[in-house]
């Protein structure tokens, strides 16, 4: 079994979206490629890509972003899963949630889509819903707004100015996924409300 994970961060591509709640996955890559100084290169499998390790010592890593958009994840997803030998329980999606509140990160192995097409489409490639997921949040629309809607815009000038922290803390949630296990930073990440 490969100790090799896949971190694949959701989103969709164009300046357009970039800074949209439906990036934030793919914003949580940017932050962790800054971390081990290196930047994402184009591959095959339809997805920017960057090798390294997380941390001194850490597991070996490829971090992704899909060149594509959001509800096609799946086939770039289990390409480099392929590519690499990297087992699904080594995959982790790094998305957004709008059923938890902004700011705040879950992780879970598994389990439903929850309406999100672009998980929908990785369990479909991969075969299974095995693999990790971490959950950032992004808040509910307010009163009728479509979620669809609400996703594909930018956040609020107050969330903003909150956001990198949210960054922070979902690419230290994922590190600590690879270094520690699931259950340890579910208790570290779920205690904070």
């Amino acid at each position: 079994m490969s100790q090799t994970w896949l971190v694949m961060g959701l989103g969709n591509p164009g300046t357009q979206y970039e800074r949209t709640r439906h990036n934030v996955g793919q914003m949580v890559i940017g932050n962790l490629a800054e971390r081990m100084g290196g930047t994402l290169k184009r591959h095959k499998a339809g997805a920017m890509v960057m090798e390294g390790r997380a941390g001194i010592g850490g597991p070996r890593v490829v971090l992704a972003r899909s060149t594509g958009y959001m509800n096609t994840s799946g086939g770039p997803t289990a390409g480099l899963a392929s590519f690499y030998g990297i087992d699904p329980e080594h995959v982790i999606a790094v998305h957004d949630e709008i059923d938890i509140p902004f700011d705040a990160i879950r992780l879970k192995r598994g389990g439903g889509e929850g309406g999100h097409n672009g998980l929908r489409d990785i369990t479909k490639a991969l075969g299974t819903k095995e693999y990790l997921r971490v959950r950032v949040g992004v808040g509910r629309p307010p009163g009728r707004m479509d979620a669809a809607d609400y996703v594909l815009k930018p956040f609020t000038a107050a969330e903003a100015k909150q956001l990198p922290v949210l960054v922070e803390d979902a690419a230290d949630a994922v590190v600590s996924l690879m270094v520690h296990g699931l259950t340890d930073t579910q208790q570290q990440y779920h205690s904070r409300g």
